[in-house]
């Protein structure tokens, strides 16, 4: 397969949905399917890293697009958002059926999964309702064949009346297969006949009504059948984006009304109406997919799935659930924190390196003092210290986070959290964000885009912030390594500092359940939606695609935004640290301003404003405290620990100021990258600044009142 690419931007108006072309002859492919089928892994296989992501225009959805040349013909595949059905319930279930419905394109393959066929088969149902250009791939063949499922995939095409082809799409089996049915189906050489679910005759009759009114009106092709069956369930959203697909408003399209009313009547005499349209209408795809699979799929095992049902006792049950959860989440910090320590010193010492030459060049070249100490101490400085924190955590991080996803583990820690999100009027789904936070709080705050509820999609932005991303581990690895650990690092203090990093992020979480709960009882008030958590059968990982899918994705993209909003902090602190005002520097000042404040919360000044310059990026907190005690006019490292403990101590740092440092830490502002994320995810300043405010305001509270009470005390 050979690959070219393709771009297609995300501001194209709302109406139109349709992927642009490269050139008349390419065939633009809808790859559909419920989550957790391999999907994404079949799209990854067909498309290499030809990819490129883009928001639907007016949706806070990302489609994935790539291509590939097969035999002469380029196909661009899209890779519409996981969908358990086309009635509309959802942003992504929106955008997978008018994709499907609008979108233009050549053929559709539905994705299914081989270990729970029945289920997976009313997306195609619904999906051939629409078109006969489909193709199903039957994917995890391999997963079906261990748990010793056979499926008869003649048979199965024979039923359904459209192509059907088996992979195993991680190895790679069955994807020329699929690529050479879509060469007949995108060439109409395949004459299909596809499967016509029978519906209750009220309802047949009344799709009859409204297809003779529709077939007279539609001037685009498009199926009047799944357009009829919309219009009885009442679903508005797909009146609206047909009314942009046809060009014209079919509330206000008197005969269609009338039709429709009259439709209506007619059910409700026989006793179908409201609600119980929908329930009968999904009753005849279960009935027929239950028709289908008779004779098609054959169990050897009734207890193919024991095994996973032995393992979710453990991961998920109540007892053991939630304290499982937390093992498993200490020895991921345990991990980071030891794995982390070297690799991060060894870049630190050649980054340094490099600014040495650096240095040596602007000598040569006679540059004045301020130029060099703008360009190399304070950009680059600031720059290679980002770099060198934040990359080895991240490098480690996000890999074993994206192993657990790929086993299937994290939809179980959105199921374990699930109930108490309820009871704080939040979403499940909530969870699966938090964990995205841990490596990138921007991170979190676009997997929000999973949670469907507005409101509850707000919720789950504002408070992301409680979960520590790994830019704050350096400061509350180092403070509680110094104050409360040891200041000497031992594969046992690195555990201990783990336990005690893993207690900070549950207060982090408790948190967010409790500020959840405040905000949906005040500005964000409602009742917790429900949502469907498929719980996926465990997987093997690919350790391999792992390791690079997390580096490319996820930290290379998120250090390119730390970065980015770096290298203006560092011009900015080498300013306030180098010019003099009177008989102190700006920084001095400023440090002098904020003191009384900053007492307050058990700090001093010197820390709050290092909070303050660390808005760009957090890793550059404990270097600003650093570089003020010690007036150097530039950030700097410290030797070890000890050396950096003593001159905390010798500028009045006791166990308080450390743990009012860790506190505010946990809860204050989002970075800058944070900030900027959510104001492209929620259009809107006023929710970026309450997102800003929310945790600030609470970090202040709880830094107050824990240090009334220990100056109460007496602890201090």
């Amino acid at each position: 397969m050979g690959l070219t690419n393709t771009s297609t931007g995300s501001s194209v108006a709302a109406q139109n949905l349709v992927i642009e072309r490269a050139t008349p002859q390419d065939k633009v492919i809808a790859l559909a399917g419920n989550p957790n089928v391999g999907k994404s892994t079949v799209f990854n296989a067909l498309t290499g890293l030809n990819q490129h992501t883009g928001n639907w225009p007016g949706k806070t959805v990302t489609n994935a697009q790539g291509s590939c040349t097969y035999k002469g013909q380029n196909y661009v595949f899209v890779d519409i958002p996981g969908t358990y059905s086309l009635m509309a319930h959802s942003a992504e279930e929106e955008v997978a059926r008018d994709f499907i419905c609008f979108g233009d394109a050549d053929a559709v393959v539905v994705v299914c999964d081989a270990t729970c066929l029945e289920r997976n088969l009313n997306l195609v149902l619904q999906t051939i309702e629409i078109t006969n250009r489909v193709v199903v791939c039957v994917n995890l063949m391999d997963e079906a064949r261990k748990k010793q499922i056979h499926i008869d995939l003649t048979a199965l095409e024979k039923k359904l009346g459209v192509p059907v082809v088996g992979a195993a799409a991680r190895s790679g089996k069955g994807l020329q297969e699929l690529l050479d049915l879509l060469n007949l189906v995108t060439r109409q050489t395949i004459h299909e006949s596809p499967y016509r679910v029978c519906y209750a005759p009220a309802i047949e009759q009344a799709v009859e009504e409204l297809e003779a009114v529709l077939r007279a009106k539609m001037t685009k092709p498009i199926s009047t059948r799944f357009i009829s069956l919309r219009l009885l369930e009442g679903d508005r959203t797909l009146l609206h984006s047909l009314g942009d697909y046809i060009g014209f408003d079919i509330n206000a399209d008197e005969e269609l009304q009338q039709a429709l009313a009259s439709a209506r009547e007619d059910l409700a005499r026989a006793g179908i109406k409201g609600e119980r349209i929908t329930d009968r209408i999904v009753s005849g795809l279960v009935l027929a997919a239950e028709d289908i699979c008779g004779g098609v799929i054959r169990y050897e095992r009734a207890d193919y799935q024991m095994r996973d049902r032995r393992i979710d006792k453990l991961l998920t049950s109540r007892k053991t659930g939630v304290p499982v959860m937390l093992l498993l989440l200490g020895l991921v910090f345990w991990l980071t924190i030891t794995g982390a320590n070297y690799p991060s010193q060894l870049l630190s010492t050649a980054l340094f390196w490099v600014e040495d030459r650096f240095m040596d060049f602007f000598n040569w070249l006679s540059a004045p003092a301020w130029l060099s100490g703008i360009l190399v101490q304070g950009i680059y400085r600031t720059l290679a210290w980002v770099v060198a924190v934040m990359l080895p955590p991240m490098a480690i991080f996000f890999p074993l986070f994206t192993l657990l996803e790929d086993l299937g583990y994290l939809p179980r820690v959105a199921f374990n959290l699930d109930h108490h999100f309820k009871k704080a009027c939040a979403c499940g789904k909530q969870a699966l964000t938090m964990c995205m936070g841990f490596g990138c709080n921007a991170a979190g705050i676009v997997g929000c885009r999973i949670i469907d509820s507005p409101r509850e999609r707000l919720i789950a932005i504002i408070t992301n912030n409680f979960v520590p991303c790994n830019g704050r581990f350096p400061t509350l690895i180092s403070i509680i390594t110094m104050f409360f650990i040891g200041s000497v690092i031992s594969p046992f203090d690195s555990l201990l500092s783990a336990l005690f990093l893993t207690a900070v992020i549950v207060l982090g979480v408790a948190m967010t359940f409790l500020v959840s709960r405040l905000l949906s009882k005040t500005i964000l008030k409602g009742v917790p939606s429900s949502f469907t958590l498929e719980l996926p059968p465990y997987r093997k990982p690919q350790i391999g695609k792992t390791i690079v899918r997390s580096i490319f994705d996820r930290t290379l993209f998120v250090l390119g935004r730390a970065v980015t909003v770096a290298a203006p902090a560092g011009l900015i602190i080498w300013l306030l640290a180098n010019v003099v005002v009177g008989d102190a520097t700006l920084l001095a000042h400023c440090a002098r301003f904020l003191n009384p404040i900053a007492q307050l919360m058990g700090l001093d000044g010197v820390i709050l404003l290092a909070f303050i310059l660390g808005f760009p990026a957090n890793e550059i907190v404990i270097p600003i405290v650093i570089m003020a005690y010690m007036a150097t006019g530039s950030l700097i490292d410290m030797g070890n620990l000890t050396e950096l403990k003593a001159l905390f101590v010798a500028n009045g740092w006791t166990w308080a100021t450390a743990a009012s440092t860790i506190l505010f830490s946990l809860m204050h502002w989002p970075c800058s990258t944070t900030c900027l994320t959510i104001k492209k995810e929620t259009q809107s300043l006023k929710w970026t600044a309450v997102s800003f405010a929310v945790p600030t305001v609470i970090g202040f509270v709880v830094c107050v009142c824990f240090t009334a009470i220990v100056r109460m005390l007496g602890l201090a």
